[in-house]
C-alpha cells in the first residue's frame, strides 16, 4: 500500500502512523484500513459493560476525507446494536455531521473510544440514532458475536482479545477515555438542546423624550427597535433617549392666557426651526443633486454639440452654393 500514496502526504502520513499503531487488538477495540485503500477504515468495538450492550462486538466502517486530520471523519455502523442505525453515517460531536467540534488532536483511537462511551446514551433523534427497549438491545448485543464482515473477513468472535478483569488499560487508553468524555456533552444535539434552553435576556427599559412637544412617553424597548429608527428619521433627538425616569407631569395649559399661548407657539416654531435635518434625509438628497447635475452637463454638451454640428451643415451648404454660382 505504501507504494500506492504519496508518502508525503500530511493525511497518508497521518493514517500510516495510526495503522501502526492500531494493528493490534485489544480487549475493547481495533481498527485497520482495507488493502486497497488507505482511507476506509473497518473497526470493531465492545459494547460498554454494566450497560444493554454488555457482551455485545459490534463492527463498523470509518470513511476519512483526502483533508484528514484537517476534516472529521465518517462512521458508520455495520452490526445491528439498537442504538446506530445500520448503513448510516451517525451524528456525533467527532464525526462528519459536527465539522465545526471537531480537533485535529483528534484520531481514530479517539473516535473508537468515543464510541464506546456514546453507546448508552439516549438518540434524542439525532440523525442516525434508535431508541430500542433494553431487551432489545441485549438481545441483538448477543446476536451480534455471530457477525462477520465480507469486505475485511473480520469475525466478531475472534476479532477482540478476550475480556479480562485483571486487563489494565495502557496510559493512551486512559488519555483517550478522558478526552471521549470531554466530548461527549457535545454529542448529537446535546448542545443545541442546552443553548434554546438558556433564557433570553429581559429587554432594557429606555425612555423616549420629544423636545418640540415637552411630552414624556415612556416606552420599554430594546436596542435596534424600528420605533427608534422611525422617530430618528423624523426628527427626534437622539440624544433623548437614555435610562427610564420617573413620570412627568403634563404642564396644565388651561390656566394660560392668550398671550402666554402665542409665546410658548413661537418658542415651539422656534425650536423646530433650529431642528438638525436627519442624516438618513442627506444622505438620500446628495446623491440625488450630483446625478442632477451629471444629466444636466451632459444635455448642455450634447446640445451644444448638435449646434455646432447644424451650423457647420448651413455653412458647407452655402460655400457649396456660392462655388456652384461662379
Amino acid at each position: 500500500m505504501e507504494g500506492q500514496y504519496n508518502l508525503r502526504n500530511p493525511a497518508v502520513k497521518r493514517l500510516m502512523k495510526e495503522a501502526q499503531e492500531l494493528k493490534d487488538p485489544t480487549e475493547q477495540y481495533h481498527a485497520q484500513p482495507l488493502e486497497d485503500n488507505l482511507f476506509e477504515w473497518h473497526f470493531t468495538v465492545r459494547g460498554p459493560p454494566d450497560s444493554d450492550f454488555d457482551g455485545g462486538v459490534y463492527h463498523g466502517r470509518i470513511v476519512l476525507p483526502p483533508e484528514y486530520p484537517m476534516k472529521p471523519p465518517s462512521i458508520i455502523l455495520l452490526t445491528p446494536n439498537g442504538r446506530f442505525e445500520v448503513g448510516k453515517k451517525i451524528c456525533l460531536s467527532i464525526s462528519g455531521h459536527h465539522p465545526e467540534t471537531w480537533q485535529p488532536s483528534w484520531s481514530i483511537r479517539t473516535a473508537l473510544l468515543a464510541i464506546i462511551g456514546f453507546m448508552p446514551t439516549k438518540g434524542e433523534g439525532a440523525i442516525g440514532s434508535l431508541d430500542y427497549t433494553p431487551d432489545e438491545r441485549k438481545a441483538l448485543a448477543k446476536k451480534s458475536q455471530d457477525y462477520n464482515c465480507e469486505n475485511c473477513g473480520s469475525h466478531m468472535r475472534t476479532a477482540l482479545l478476550p475480556c479480562t478483569e485483571s486487563g489494565i488499560p495502557s496510559m493512551a487508553d486512559v488519555e483517550a477515555k478522558e478526552l471521549a468524555k470531554q466530548i461527549s456533552f457535545k454529542a448529537e444535539t446535546g448542545s443545541a438542546a442546552s443553548t434554546a434552553a438558556e433564557p433570553s435576556p429581559a429587554p432594557t427599559p429606555i425612555k423616549i423624550v420629544n423636545q418640540d412637544t415637552q411630552d414624556s412617553d415612556h416606552l420599554l424597548l430594546t436596542e435596534n427597535n424600528p420605533e427608534i429608527e422611525a422617530m430618528r428619521e423624523t426628527g427626534v433627538d437622539d440624544s433623548s433617549i437614555g435610562p427610564q425616569e420617573p413620570p412627568q407631569s403634563r404642564p396644565n395649559t388651561t390656566s394660560l392666557s392668550p398671550r402666554q399661548r402665542r409665546t410658548q407657539q413661537q418658542r415651539r416654531a422656534q425650536q423646530q426651526a433650529r431642528r438638525p435635518i436627519s442624516q438618513s434625509y442627506t444622505q438620500v438628497r446628495r446623491p440625488a443633486n450630483a446625478s442632477q447635475i451629471g444629466s444636466t452637463v451632459l444635455i448642455v454638451i450634447l446640445t451644444l454639440a448638435l449646434a455646432a454640428l447644424i451650423f457647420r451643415r448651413i455653412y458647407m451648404s452655402n460655400e457649396y452654393r456660392f462655388d456652384y454660382e461662379l
